[in-house]
């Protein structure tokens, strides 16, 4: 049984990455290496994300069909442009993005796709805590 924390970081957290890259050298006309800098991957790392070839491609296509998620991610996205790194701010917002899936329960989804036989009662107590944690 996975944990959100693991399921961020292995399905959400490069999902976010590889949109990021191709925003930000798209958008932003950033080259890979500044990218892979910025988002403190290799340069090997976004051209993956670029090619879809890392990060979950459906995952990606769901993210970006959620209006709010890709608000966050616009706002991370021009933070990092302008600064070229990771500043307090925009690592709260990163964190923000990541406490926002939880809540609206898209880690959830993640998780059933990754494991099909969670046990509904573990859901269920899942949902308790993270409904309580919101603040």
């Amino acid at each position: 049984m996975l944990l959100p924390s693991e399921i961020e970081a292995k399905s959400l957290i490069p999902a976010i990455r590889s949109i990021l890259a191709r925003k930000l050298i798209k958008d932003y006309s950033l080259k890979e290496e500044v990218v892979a800098k910025v988002l403190g991957v290799t340069q090997a790392a976004v051209s993956n994300y670029i090619r879809g070839t890392r990060g979950d491609t459906q995952l990606v296509l769901k993210l970006e069909s959620v209006q709010e998620v890709m608000r966050k991610i616009e706002e991370i996205a021009q933070d990092l442009a302008t600064d070229k790194a990771y500043t307090p701010s925009t690592m709260a917002k990163f964190v923000q993005l990541c406490n926002y899936m939880r809540y609206t329960f898209i880690i959830c989804d993640v998780h059933h796709n990754m494991e099909s036989n969670i046990d509904e009662k573990v859901c269920e107590e899942c949902e308790i805590i993270l409904k309580g944690s919101r603040i």
